[in-house]
């Protein structure tokens, strides 16, 4: 559970938004947290998006990114070769 200090006057407009639609104020809360983080999100970096899953499943072929040339003029020439 986390608690938080609102100024008055932020409780008070929460307050009557809560009684005006007819929600608790901890949704109204976690609903602007939401909208907050979302958008934080799309400020970051695609690399710092996906930063936690990079090499977490691989190929088990640690040379992919060394021979890829190779294999792809392997494969152009046994295309040419047909």
């Amino acid at each position: 559970m986390i608690s938080v200090r609102l100024s008055k006057e932020l409780e008070d407009k929460m307050d009557l938004l809560s009684k005006q639609e007819n929600i608790t104020k901890s949704d109204i809360i976690k609903e602007a947290l939401e909208e907050y983080l979302t958008k934080q999100e799309k400020k970051m970096k695609p690399y710092d998006l996906g930063e936690k899953l990079f090499g977490k499943h691989g190929s088990r072929k640690g040379n992919l990114s060394e021979t890829y040339k190779k294999k792809v003029r392997d494969k152009i020439n046994e295309k040419m070769s047909h």
